[in-house]
């Protein structure tokens, strides 16, 4: 294990270090979930061409509950493993470039967890009526990335949070589908 937290600070470094003062603003705006508000109200839009307004009402209730369970779950593993983030390692603090600052706990990262649950749910609804949808994914990898060039999170912290994210997104999906033939049978 000691291993991969090596190699795990061994990436942070590197992939911390290719960044430049002159885009940290940029990675400071790319890392605020608001300013993300016009892509999730385009998103919005695209679903309810699709499946109308009432489904588009249960998609949003759903992915509501869903960013709560995901982040509440995110913060109970943050406060059981205790991990510090590369801002506050003493181990690699001074040689890392610290954009941003924080004092709570690393593992995982609630910003990869919660993008990639829901990018994973709207993914699922949204594949059988976009050819691209997958390119949803690209919101996930630039928004968690923006988490290591600001010096907030290690790739082990990063993955980790997507990988539950994933199967969070897709739990939910599944509970969502027996919601939605349940109560709204018309739709299928």
């Amino acid at each position: 294990m000691e291993k991969i937290i090596q190699l795990d600070k061994q990436l942070l470094v590197f992939l911390n270090g290719l960044g430049s003062e002159q885009y940290d603003g940029l990675w400071l705006l790319i890392t605020k979930q608001l300013h993300w508000t016009p892509f999730f109200l385009f998103i919005f839009y695209l679903l309810y061409k699709k499946v109308g307004w009432k489904h588009l009402l249960l998609i949003a209730v759903s992915i509501a509950v869903m960013i709560t369970f995901t982040d509440q779950f995110t913060n109970l593993v943050k406060n059981s493993v205790q991990r510090l983030r590369p801002c506050n390692d003493i181990e690699i603090k001074d040689i890392i470039r610290i954009v941003q600052s924080r004092s709570s706990f690393s593992y995982f990262s609630g910003h990869a967890a919660n993008s990639t649950a829901a990018t994973t749910f709207v993914f699922l609804i949204m594949r059988k009526y976009y050819k691209y949808a997958f390119l949803l994914f690209l919101f996930p990898l630039i928004f968690a990335y923006s988490r290591i060039y600001l010096g907030l999170h290690f790739p082990g912290d990063i993955l980790s949070g997507y990988l539950f994210g994933a199967v969070a997104g897709f739990g939910f999906s599944k509970l969502y589908n027996i919601f939605r033939k349940k109560h709204f049978p018309e739709s299928l």
